[in-house]
């Protein structure tokens, strides 16, 4: 095996990279937009809009702040601990925790320090809810690894 896939270090750098990019997006937001401010990329379609989520995904347990911090630290030491294993045995798997890594700490960073997470990323055609960067790497990479476990049961059985 080679030495890489051993550290685990190229899927902390995809956290890192999935970290910096939704820190930087949310930064720019709040720079230039207003709460509740839109700007149309394409109109009805797809918006930038600022929008603060005090609860977890879609607006769910509002005002959880305590038990979110707790409950993410705890994700996040796993998915330290488990990173490293996972690039063993399979990059697709590593990817997929190194995304889940760094949607994890961005959000982190915005409850910690307001108690809400900055969301901007507003797909209007369907009415879905606001989100953001952290939100998409933590979705694709629970996708991608229900995708791995489930293609790898069925090929052990």
């Amino acid at each position: 095996m080679e030495r890489r896939s051993l550290t685990g270090w190229p899927y902390y750098g995809l956290a890192l990279f999935v970290f910096i990019l939704d820190r930087a997006t949310k930064a720019w937001v709040v720079r230039t937009l207003s709460l509740g401010e839109t700007i149309p990329l394409w109109p009805g379609v797809f918006h930038i809009t600022a929008h603060e989520n005090a609860g977890a995904a879609f607006g769910l347990l509002q005002g959880a702040r305590p038990l979110f911090l707790f409950l993410t630290v705890g994700v996040v030491a796993g998915l330290l601990w488990m990173l490293p294993q996972a690039a063993r045995r399979s990059p697709f798997e590593a990817s997929a925790y190194g995304l889940i890594l760094g949607g994890a700490l961005g959000n982190f960073v915005d409850r910690a320090a307001t108690g809400r997470v900055v969301d901007f990323l507003d797909v209007r055609m369907i009415h879905y809810p606001i989100f953001n960067v952290a939100d998409s790497a933590i979705t694709v990479g629970a996708g991608l690894l229900a995708w791995h476990f489930l293609v790898r049961r069925r090929e052990a059985g």
